[in-house]
């Protein structure tokens, strides 16, 4: 008996080269938030939850940022700390974070540090932001009106409680 003959077998060449693909794998800028995140952790270990210490790394990368960006996360740390006094300010993975018995529930990711188009409030599963059975939770930031300074204090208020 003779085989069959098969079609359609021969793969086609790849155009794209080995120098154009998009590389695989963690940005640069994924890498380096990781190895901060490293670091906190040693720190934390080192010297506990102090909180006058977390005030310190959080103002310390707020004043790392550019203009309208260190503006902005001048003007969120201010409505957080006001509007939860309970958080504590701390780093996580290089971004100013607040913290509620040692868990992040809210953060301030720059749009710089990651190259993206807007800064991104953001809250984790520890926030207590539950509508229904979907609910957002990180918001883009290109300015703080009013109306934004209010919202995002009654967010927080709520993350907390």
């Amino acid at each position: 008996m003779s085989q069959p003959a098969k079609k359609g077998t021969k793969k086609a060449a790849k155009s794209v080269s080995a120098s154009a693909k998009k590389p695989k794998g963690f940005t640069d800028e994924e890498r380096a938030a990781m190895k901060e995140r490293a670091q906190e952790l040693k720190a934390e270990a080192r010297r506990g939850a102090d909180r006058a210490e977390g005030e310190r790394a959080v103002l310390e990368k707020i004043a790392e940022m550019q203009g309208a960006e260190r503006a902005m996360a001048k003007r969120l740390h201010a409505i957080i700390s006001a509007s939860a006094p309970a958080l504590s300010p701390k780093t996580w993975y290089g971004m100013p974070a607040y913290a509620k018995d040692g868990k992040v529930v809210c953060f301030f990711q720059s749009a710089e540090k990651f190259q993206s188009r807007y800064a991104t409030l953001g809250f984790s599963d520890q926030a207590n932001l539950d509508e229904g059975v979907m609910w957002p939770t990180s918001f883009a930031l290109k300015e703080l009106t009013a109306a934004e300074e209010a919202r995002i204090g009654a967010l927080v208020k709520r993350a907390v409680s």
